[in-house]
């Protein structure tokens, strides 16, 4: 079976919250933050929104884009990793989205999560002979924000991206590679207190050295090289990793996809928000070969080789 995505969607909350508005509540300013991290701006989800209410929305959006009715749906996988740990997230989104013979269930591996969830979501349609599959990245990176500590809180944002999973004469997901280091646990984790914590340097290092290198083992292991690849869209946690990641390939940027001057880093939202952008804006053509790559808190690493296919996208997707 040929799997590949057949409809994507997003959703960003309504209250937009740029560099100005934080230097009104911090010791900081447009100009540290942009030159230090390229984010200009990020979405923040109320207080009375949830995880689930984000993720429903992009995956209305995603079915919308697919033309697939809810019935259609054998599984829901999430990935999120700022959700209460229990009812999964994906079962939430089941009942909003009424997807009563779906299975539904969350992962949780951070900033790679997404492709771990569609990872799984593939193995699940081959193995279990399910037709459709809706895989969610979504988050709430706000709720676990320190605003005292301003070396991570102008750095994430909130969202959510999902994507449609399904036989398709072009599209596929010609590989997919996933990894994880226990031993850097350390350097980014949530505290007792439910915030974030960060050791940058180290977090900055780890991503410069495995972005590239996961980069071209997803294009080795689909059989293609470098100069197949049309587009990268890497995970968006700070514009110095992405440059960094470019120039160890060699690649212009206008082969590139960077949101996260608007969107900041959303975690496992933040590749499909990207992904979504890029298929909106007309970056991501028929046929071209499209790396997805990311790296997370665990740590933990992945990267998809995929094809694309526009012709399954029937309907305009909005954020």
């Amino acid at each position: 079976m040929n799997i590949g995505i057949i409809g994507i969607g997003s959703f960003l909350p309504d209250n937009r919250v740029t560099n100005i508005d934080l230097e009104k509540q911090m010791d900081t300013s447009d100009e540290w933050i942009r030159t230090r991290t390229g984010i200009e701006a990020r979405h923040l989800a109320e207080e009375d929104v949830t995880v689930a209410d984000m993720a429903t929305k992009a995956a209305q959006r995603a079915l919308q884009s697919a033309g697939v009715s809810i019935d259609e749906i054998d599984a829901i996988i999430c990935a999120t990793a700022t959700a209460p740990a229990f009812p999964a997230t994906a079962c939430l989104v089941q009942a909003n989205l009424g997807a009563k013979r779906a299975v539904a269930f969350d992962v949780s591996a951070a900033c790679s999560g997404f492709i771990f969830a569609m990872d799984t979501a593939k193995s699940l349609m081959q193995s279990k002979g399910y037709n459709r599959a809706l895989v969610i990245g979504a988050e709430k990176m706000g709720s676990l924000i320190d605003w005292d500590d301003r070396s991570t809180a102008v750095l994430f944002g909130d969202g959510a991206g999902a994507v449609v999973l399904g036989e398709d004469p072009i599209a596929s997901i010609d590989s997919i590679l996933l990894g994880s280091d226990g031993t850097g646990g350390k350097h980014l984790y949530e505290s007792e207190d439910g915030k974030i914590v960060m050791n940058g340097r180290e977090v900055f290092k780890f991503a410069v050295r495995k972005m590239p290198e996961i980069v071209l083992e997803s294009l080795k292991i689909a059989g293609k090289s470098l100069d197949d690849l049309d587009v990268l869209v890497p995970h968006q946690a700070n514009r110095r990793i992405i440059d960094a990641a470019m120039e160890r390939l060699d690649l212009e940027e206008d082969k590139v996809v960077v949101t996260i001057q608007d969107h900041a880093n959303t975690s496992a939202a933040s590749i499909p928000l990207a992904l979504a952008e890029a298929v909106r804006s007309g970056r991501v053509q028929e046929g071209q070969t499209i790396v997805i790559a990311g790296f997370g808190a665990g740590l933990t690493w992945g990267a998809s080789c995929l094809t694309w296919n526009n012709a399954t996208i029937t309907e305009e997707i909005n954020t």
